[in-house]
Formats: C-alpha cells, sequence, structure tokens
C-alpha cells in the first residue's frame, strides 16, 4: 500500500507541477497585454513623455508639446491615441526616418512658437522638414520671415524689378523677363503662365503656389527658389540650374527638366507623370512620394526615391 501511495504521488507531481505552470504563464501574459493596453493609453495622455528618435538623435517632449500649436500636423496625429506607433521594446522611442539636424527648432517652435535665425540654405531645409511634418504654421512663419529678410536685403541682391513691376507687367499678353535679374523677389500666388524667363537670374525666387503653367525657363539660375505646390505643366527648364530647390508638391506633368541641375531638390510629392528628365542630375535630390509614371528618368545616382510611383517610367 506505502509503494502504491509513493508511486502514484510520484505519478501525479509532474501533471500538478505542469498545471501551476501554465496557469502563472496565462496569468504573465494577461498582465503584459494589460501593461501594453495601459502604455497605448499613456500617449493620448497630453502629459505623458515622448522619445523620439530622428535619423538617429533623440529628442524627449510631450504629448501636448506635439499636439497643441499644430493640431492638425502628421506628429499631433501620431500621438492623438488613434494610431499604432512602434516603439523601441528595450528604450521606448519611436524611430522616424528623417534628418535629426533641425528638428530641435521643430520643438522649439512647437513649444515657444519661436523661428530661429538661420541661412537661407538651412531655412530651406528646415522647410523640407516642416512640410514633411505637415507642420503649416511653421511653413507660414518662415516663408513670412524669409520674405521680410530678403526685402532688408533687397539693395544686396540688386533685383531690378519689383513684385509690383512683375504684376504690371503680367497683365499684358506676352510677358518676357529673359537675362533679368529678379534674385530674391516674392513672386508667390501670382498667375505667371506662358511667361518667359529663359536665362534670368532666379536665385531664392518664392513661386510658392504660382500658377508657371507653360512658362520658359531655358537656362535659369534658380538656385534655392521655392516652387512649392506651384503649377509647372509643360514648362520648359532645359539647361536650368535649379540646386537645391523646394518643388514639393509641385504639378509638373510633361516638364521638360532635360541637361537640368536637380542636385539637392526636393520633389516630395511632386506630380512628375510624363515629365522628360534625360540627362538631368538628380543627385541626392528627394522624390519621396513623387509620382513618376511615364517619366524619363536618366542618372539617377544617389536620388531618394522612398515611395515614388515609377510605373511605366523609362530608365
Amino acid at each position: 500500500m506505502h509503494l502504491y501511495a509513493t508511486t502514484n504521488a510520484r505519478l501525479l507531481t509532474p501533471p500538478l507541477a505542469l498545471s501551476l505552470s501554465l496557469s502563472s504563464f496565462l496569468h504573465f501574459l494577461c498582465r503584459r497585454k494589460a501593461e501594453r493596453g495601459a502604455m497605448s493609453i499613456q500617449l493620448a495622455d497630453s502629459s505623458s513623455i515622448v522619445r523620439l528618435s530622428i535619423g538617429g538623435k533623440k529628442f524627449s517632449t510631450t504629448v501636448d508639446t506635439l499636439s497643441q500649436r499644430e493640431p492638425d500636423s502628421m506628429l499631433a496625429a501620431m500621438f492623438s491615441g488613434r494610431h499604432v506607433v512602434c516603439r523601441d521594446p528595450d528604450t521606448g522611442y519611436v524611430f522616424v526616418d528623417r534628418d535629426g539636424k533641425h528638428f530641435r527648432h521643430i520643438l522649439n517652435w512647437l513649444r515657444d512658437g519661436v523661428i530661429p535665425t538661420l541661412s537661407d540654405s538651412d531655412y530651406s531645409q528646415l522647410l523640407r522638414e516642416a512640410e514633411y511634418y505637415q507642420l503649416l504654421g511653421l511653413m507660414d512663419g518662415i516663408h513670412s520671415l524669409v520674405s521680410k529678410k530678403r526685402e532688408e536685403d533687397k539693395d544686396e541682391l540688386d533685383s531690378e524689378l519689383t513684385r509690383t513691376d512683375i504684376i504690371k507687367c503680367i497683365q499684358s499678353e506676352k510677358v518676357r523677363f529673359r537675362g533679368v535679374n529678379l534674385a530674391g523677389l516674392d513672386l508667390s500666388k501670382l498667375d505667371l503662365s506662358y511667361v518667359d524667363f529663359s536665362y534670368a537670374c532666379l536665385k531664392n525666387v518664392f513661386f510658392s503656389r504660382a500658377n508657371l503653367q507653360c512658362a520658359k525657363f531655358r537656362d535659369v539660375d534658380a538656385e534655392g527658389s521655392i516652387f512649392h505646390n506651384a503649377t509647372l505643366r509643360e514648362c520648359e527648364f532645359t539647361g536650368a540650374n535649379l540646386h537645391g530647390a523646394l518643388l514639393a508638391g509641385a504639378n509638373l506633368q510633361s516638364a521638360n527638366l532635360q541637361d537640368a541641375c536637380l542636385s539637392d531638390c526636393s520633389f516630395c510629392g511632386a506630380d512628375l507623370r510624363s515629365a522628360h528628365l534625360q540627362t538631368a542630375d538628380l543627385t541626392n535630390a528627394n522624390l519621396e512620394g513623387a509620382n513618376l509614371e511615364g517619366a524619363n528618368l536618366k542618372h539617377l545616382e544617389g536620388a531618394k526615391l522612398d515611395g515614388a510611383n515609377l510605373l511605366g517610367a523609362i530608365r
């Protein structure tokens, strides 16, 4: 009898141990699930800390900072609690694949509404980042600040005409500014369709949201110019220097950009369907999210094409 009891006790021990282990494991899973749920809920808490890794640079801020000043921005949407945010399980950082060089300026804008004093090239880079994060207030602020700065420096820029002069000129049927120095002018939101700018100096000109359909830019020097959301359908840019220009969101359908210098340009979200880009220099150009369907592409060395539509493009 004693042997039988001992034997049965030994036989019953492993199943009992297994039962206890399985119960503990299920309890552990439930607890982890609850913790993760609480973690997700905390993202919507305005006072919760958010840790960001922007291209490897580390930043810490709060949901309130990211959402209060620019409630319609991408950053506000990310941490609104409506979306799943992927975080590093070890560090808790949310990784964003962007250059972190200017992100501190973006955080300072969101905290205090302050735009820093920068060089023209750095303003152009900051504007690209603001465009990516959909920070409309910051974009408008940069445009206003740079326009004011260029007005103050207009004697140094030595533009031959003013914005008022341009408006008077475009009231005539055929307008030509061939070879004219228009550096630094604000020509945003104007109807400049069919205007001939060939051989002109257009450095740092603001063409944002302007209608430039069928305009001619043959061999112009438009380095650092802003064509954000401009209409450039069927424009001619043959041989143009557009180094560092911002063409994000621009409509460039069927535009001729052959032999143009487009290095370091931003074409984020631009419409380049059926555009001619043969032998254009696109070194380090950013074509993220651009529509290049049916475009003729050559020499894309170093160009960033993340998410670009290349359907039917000729390469």
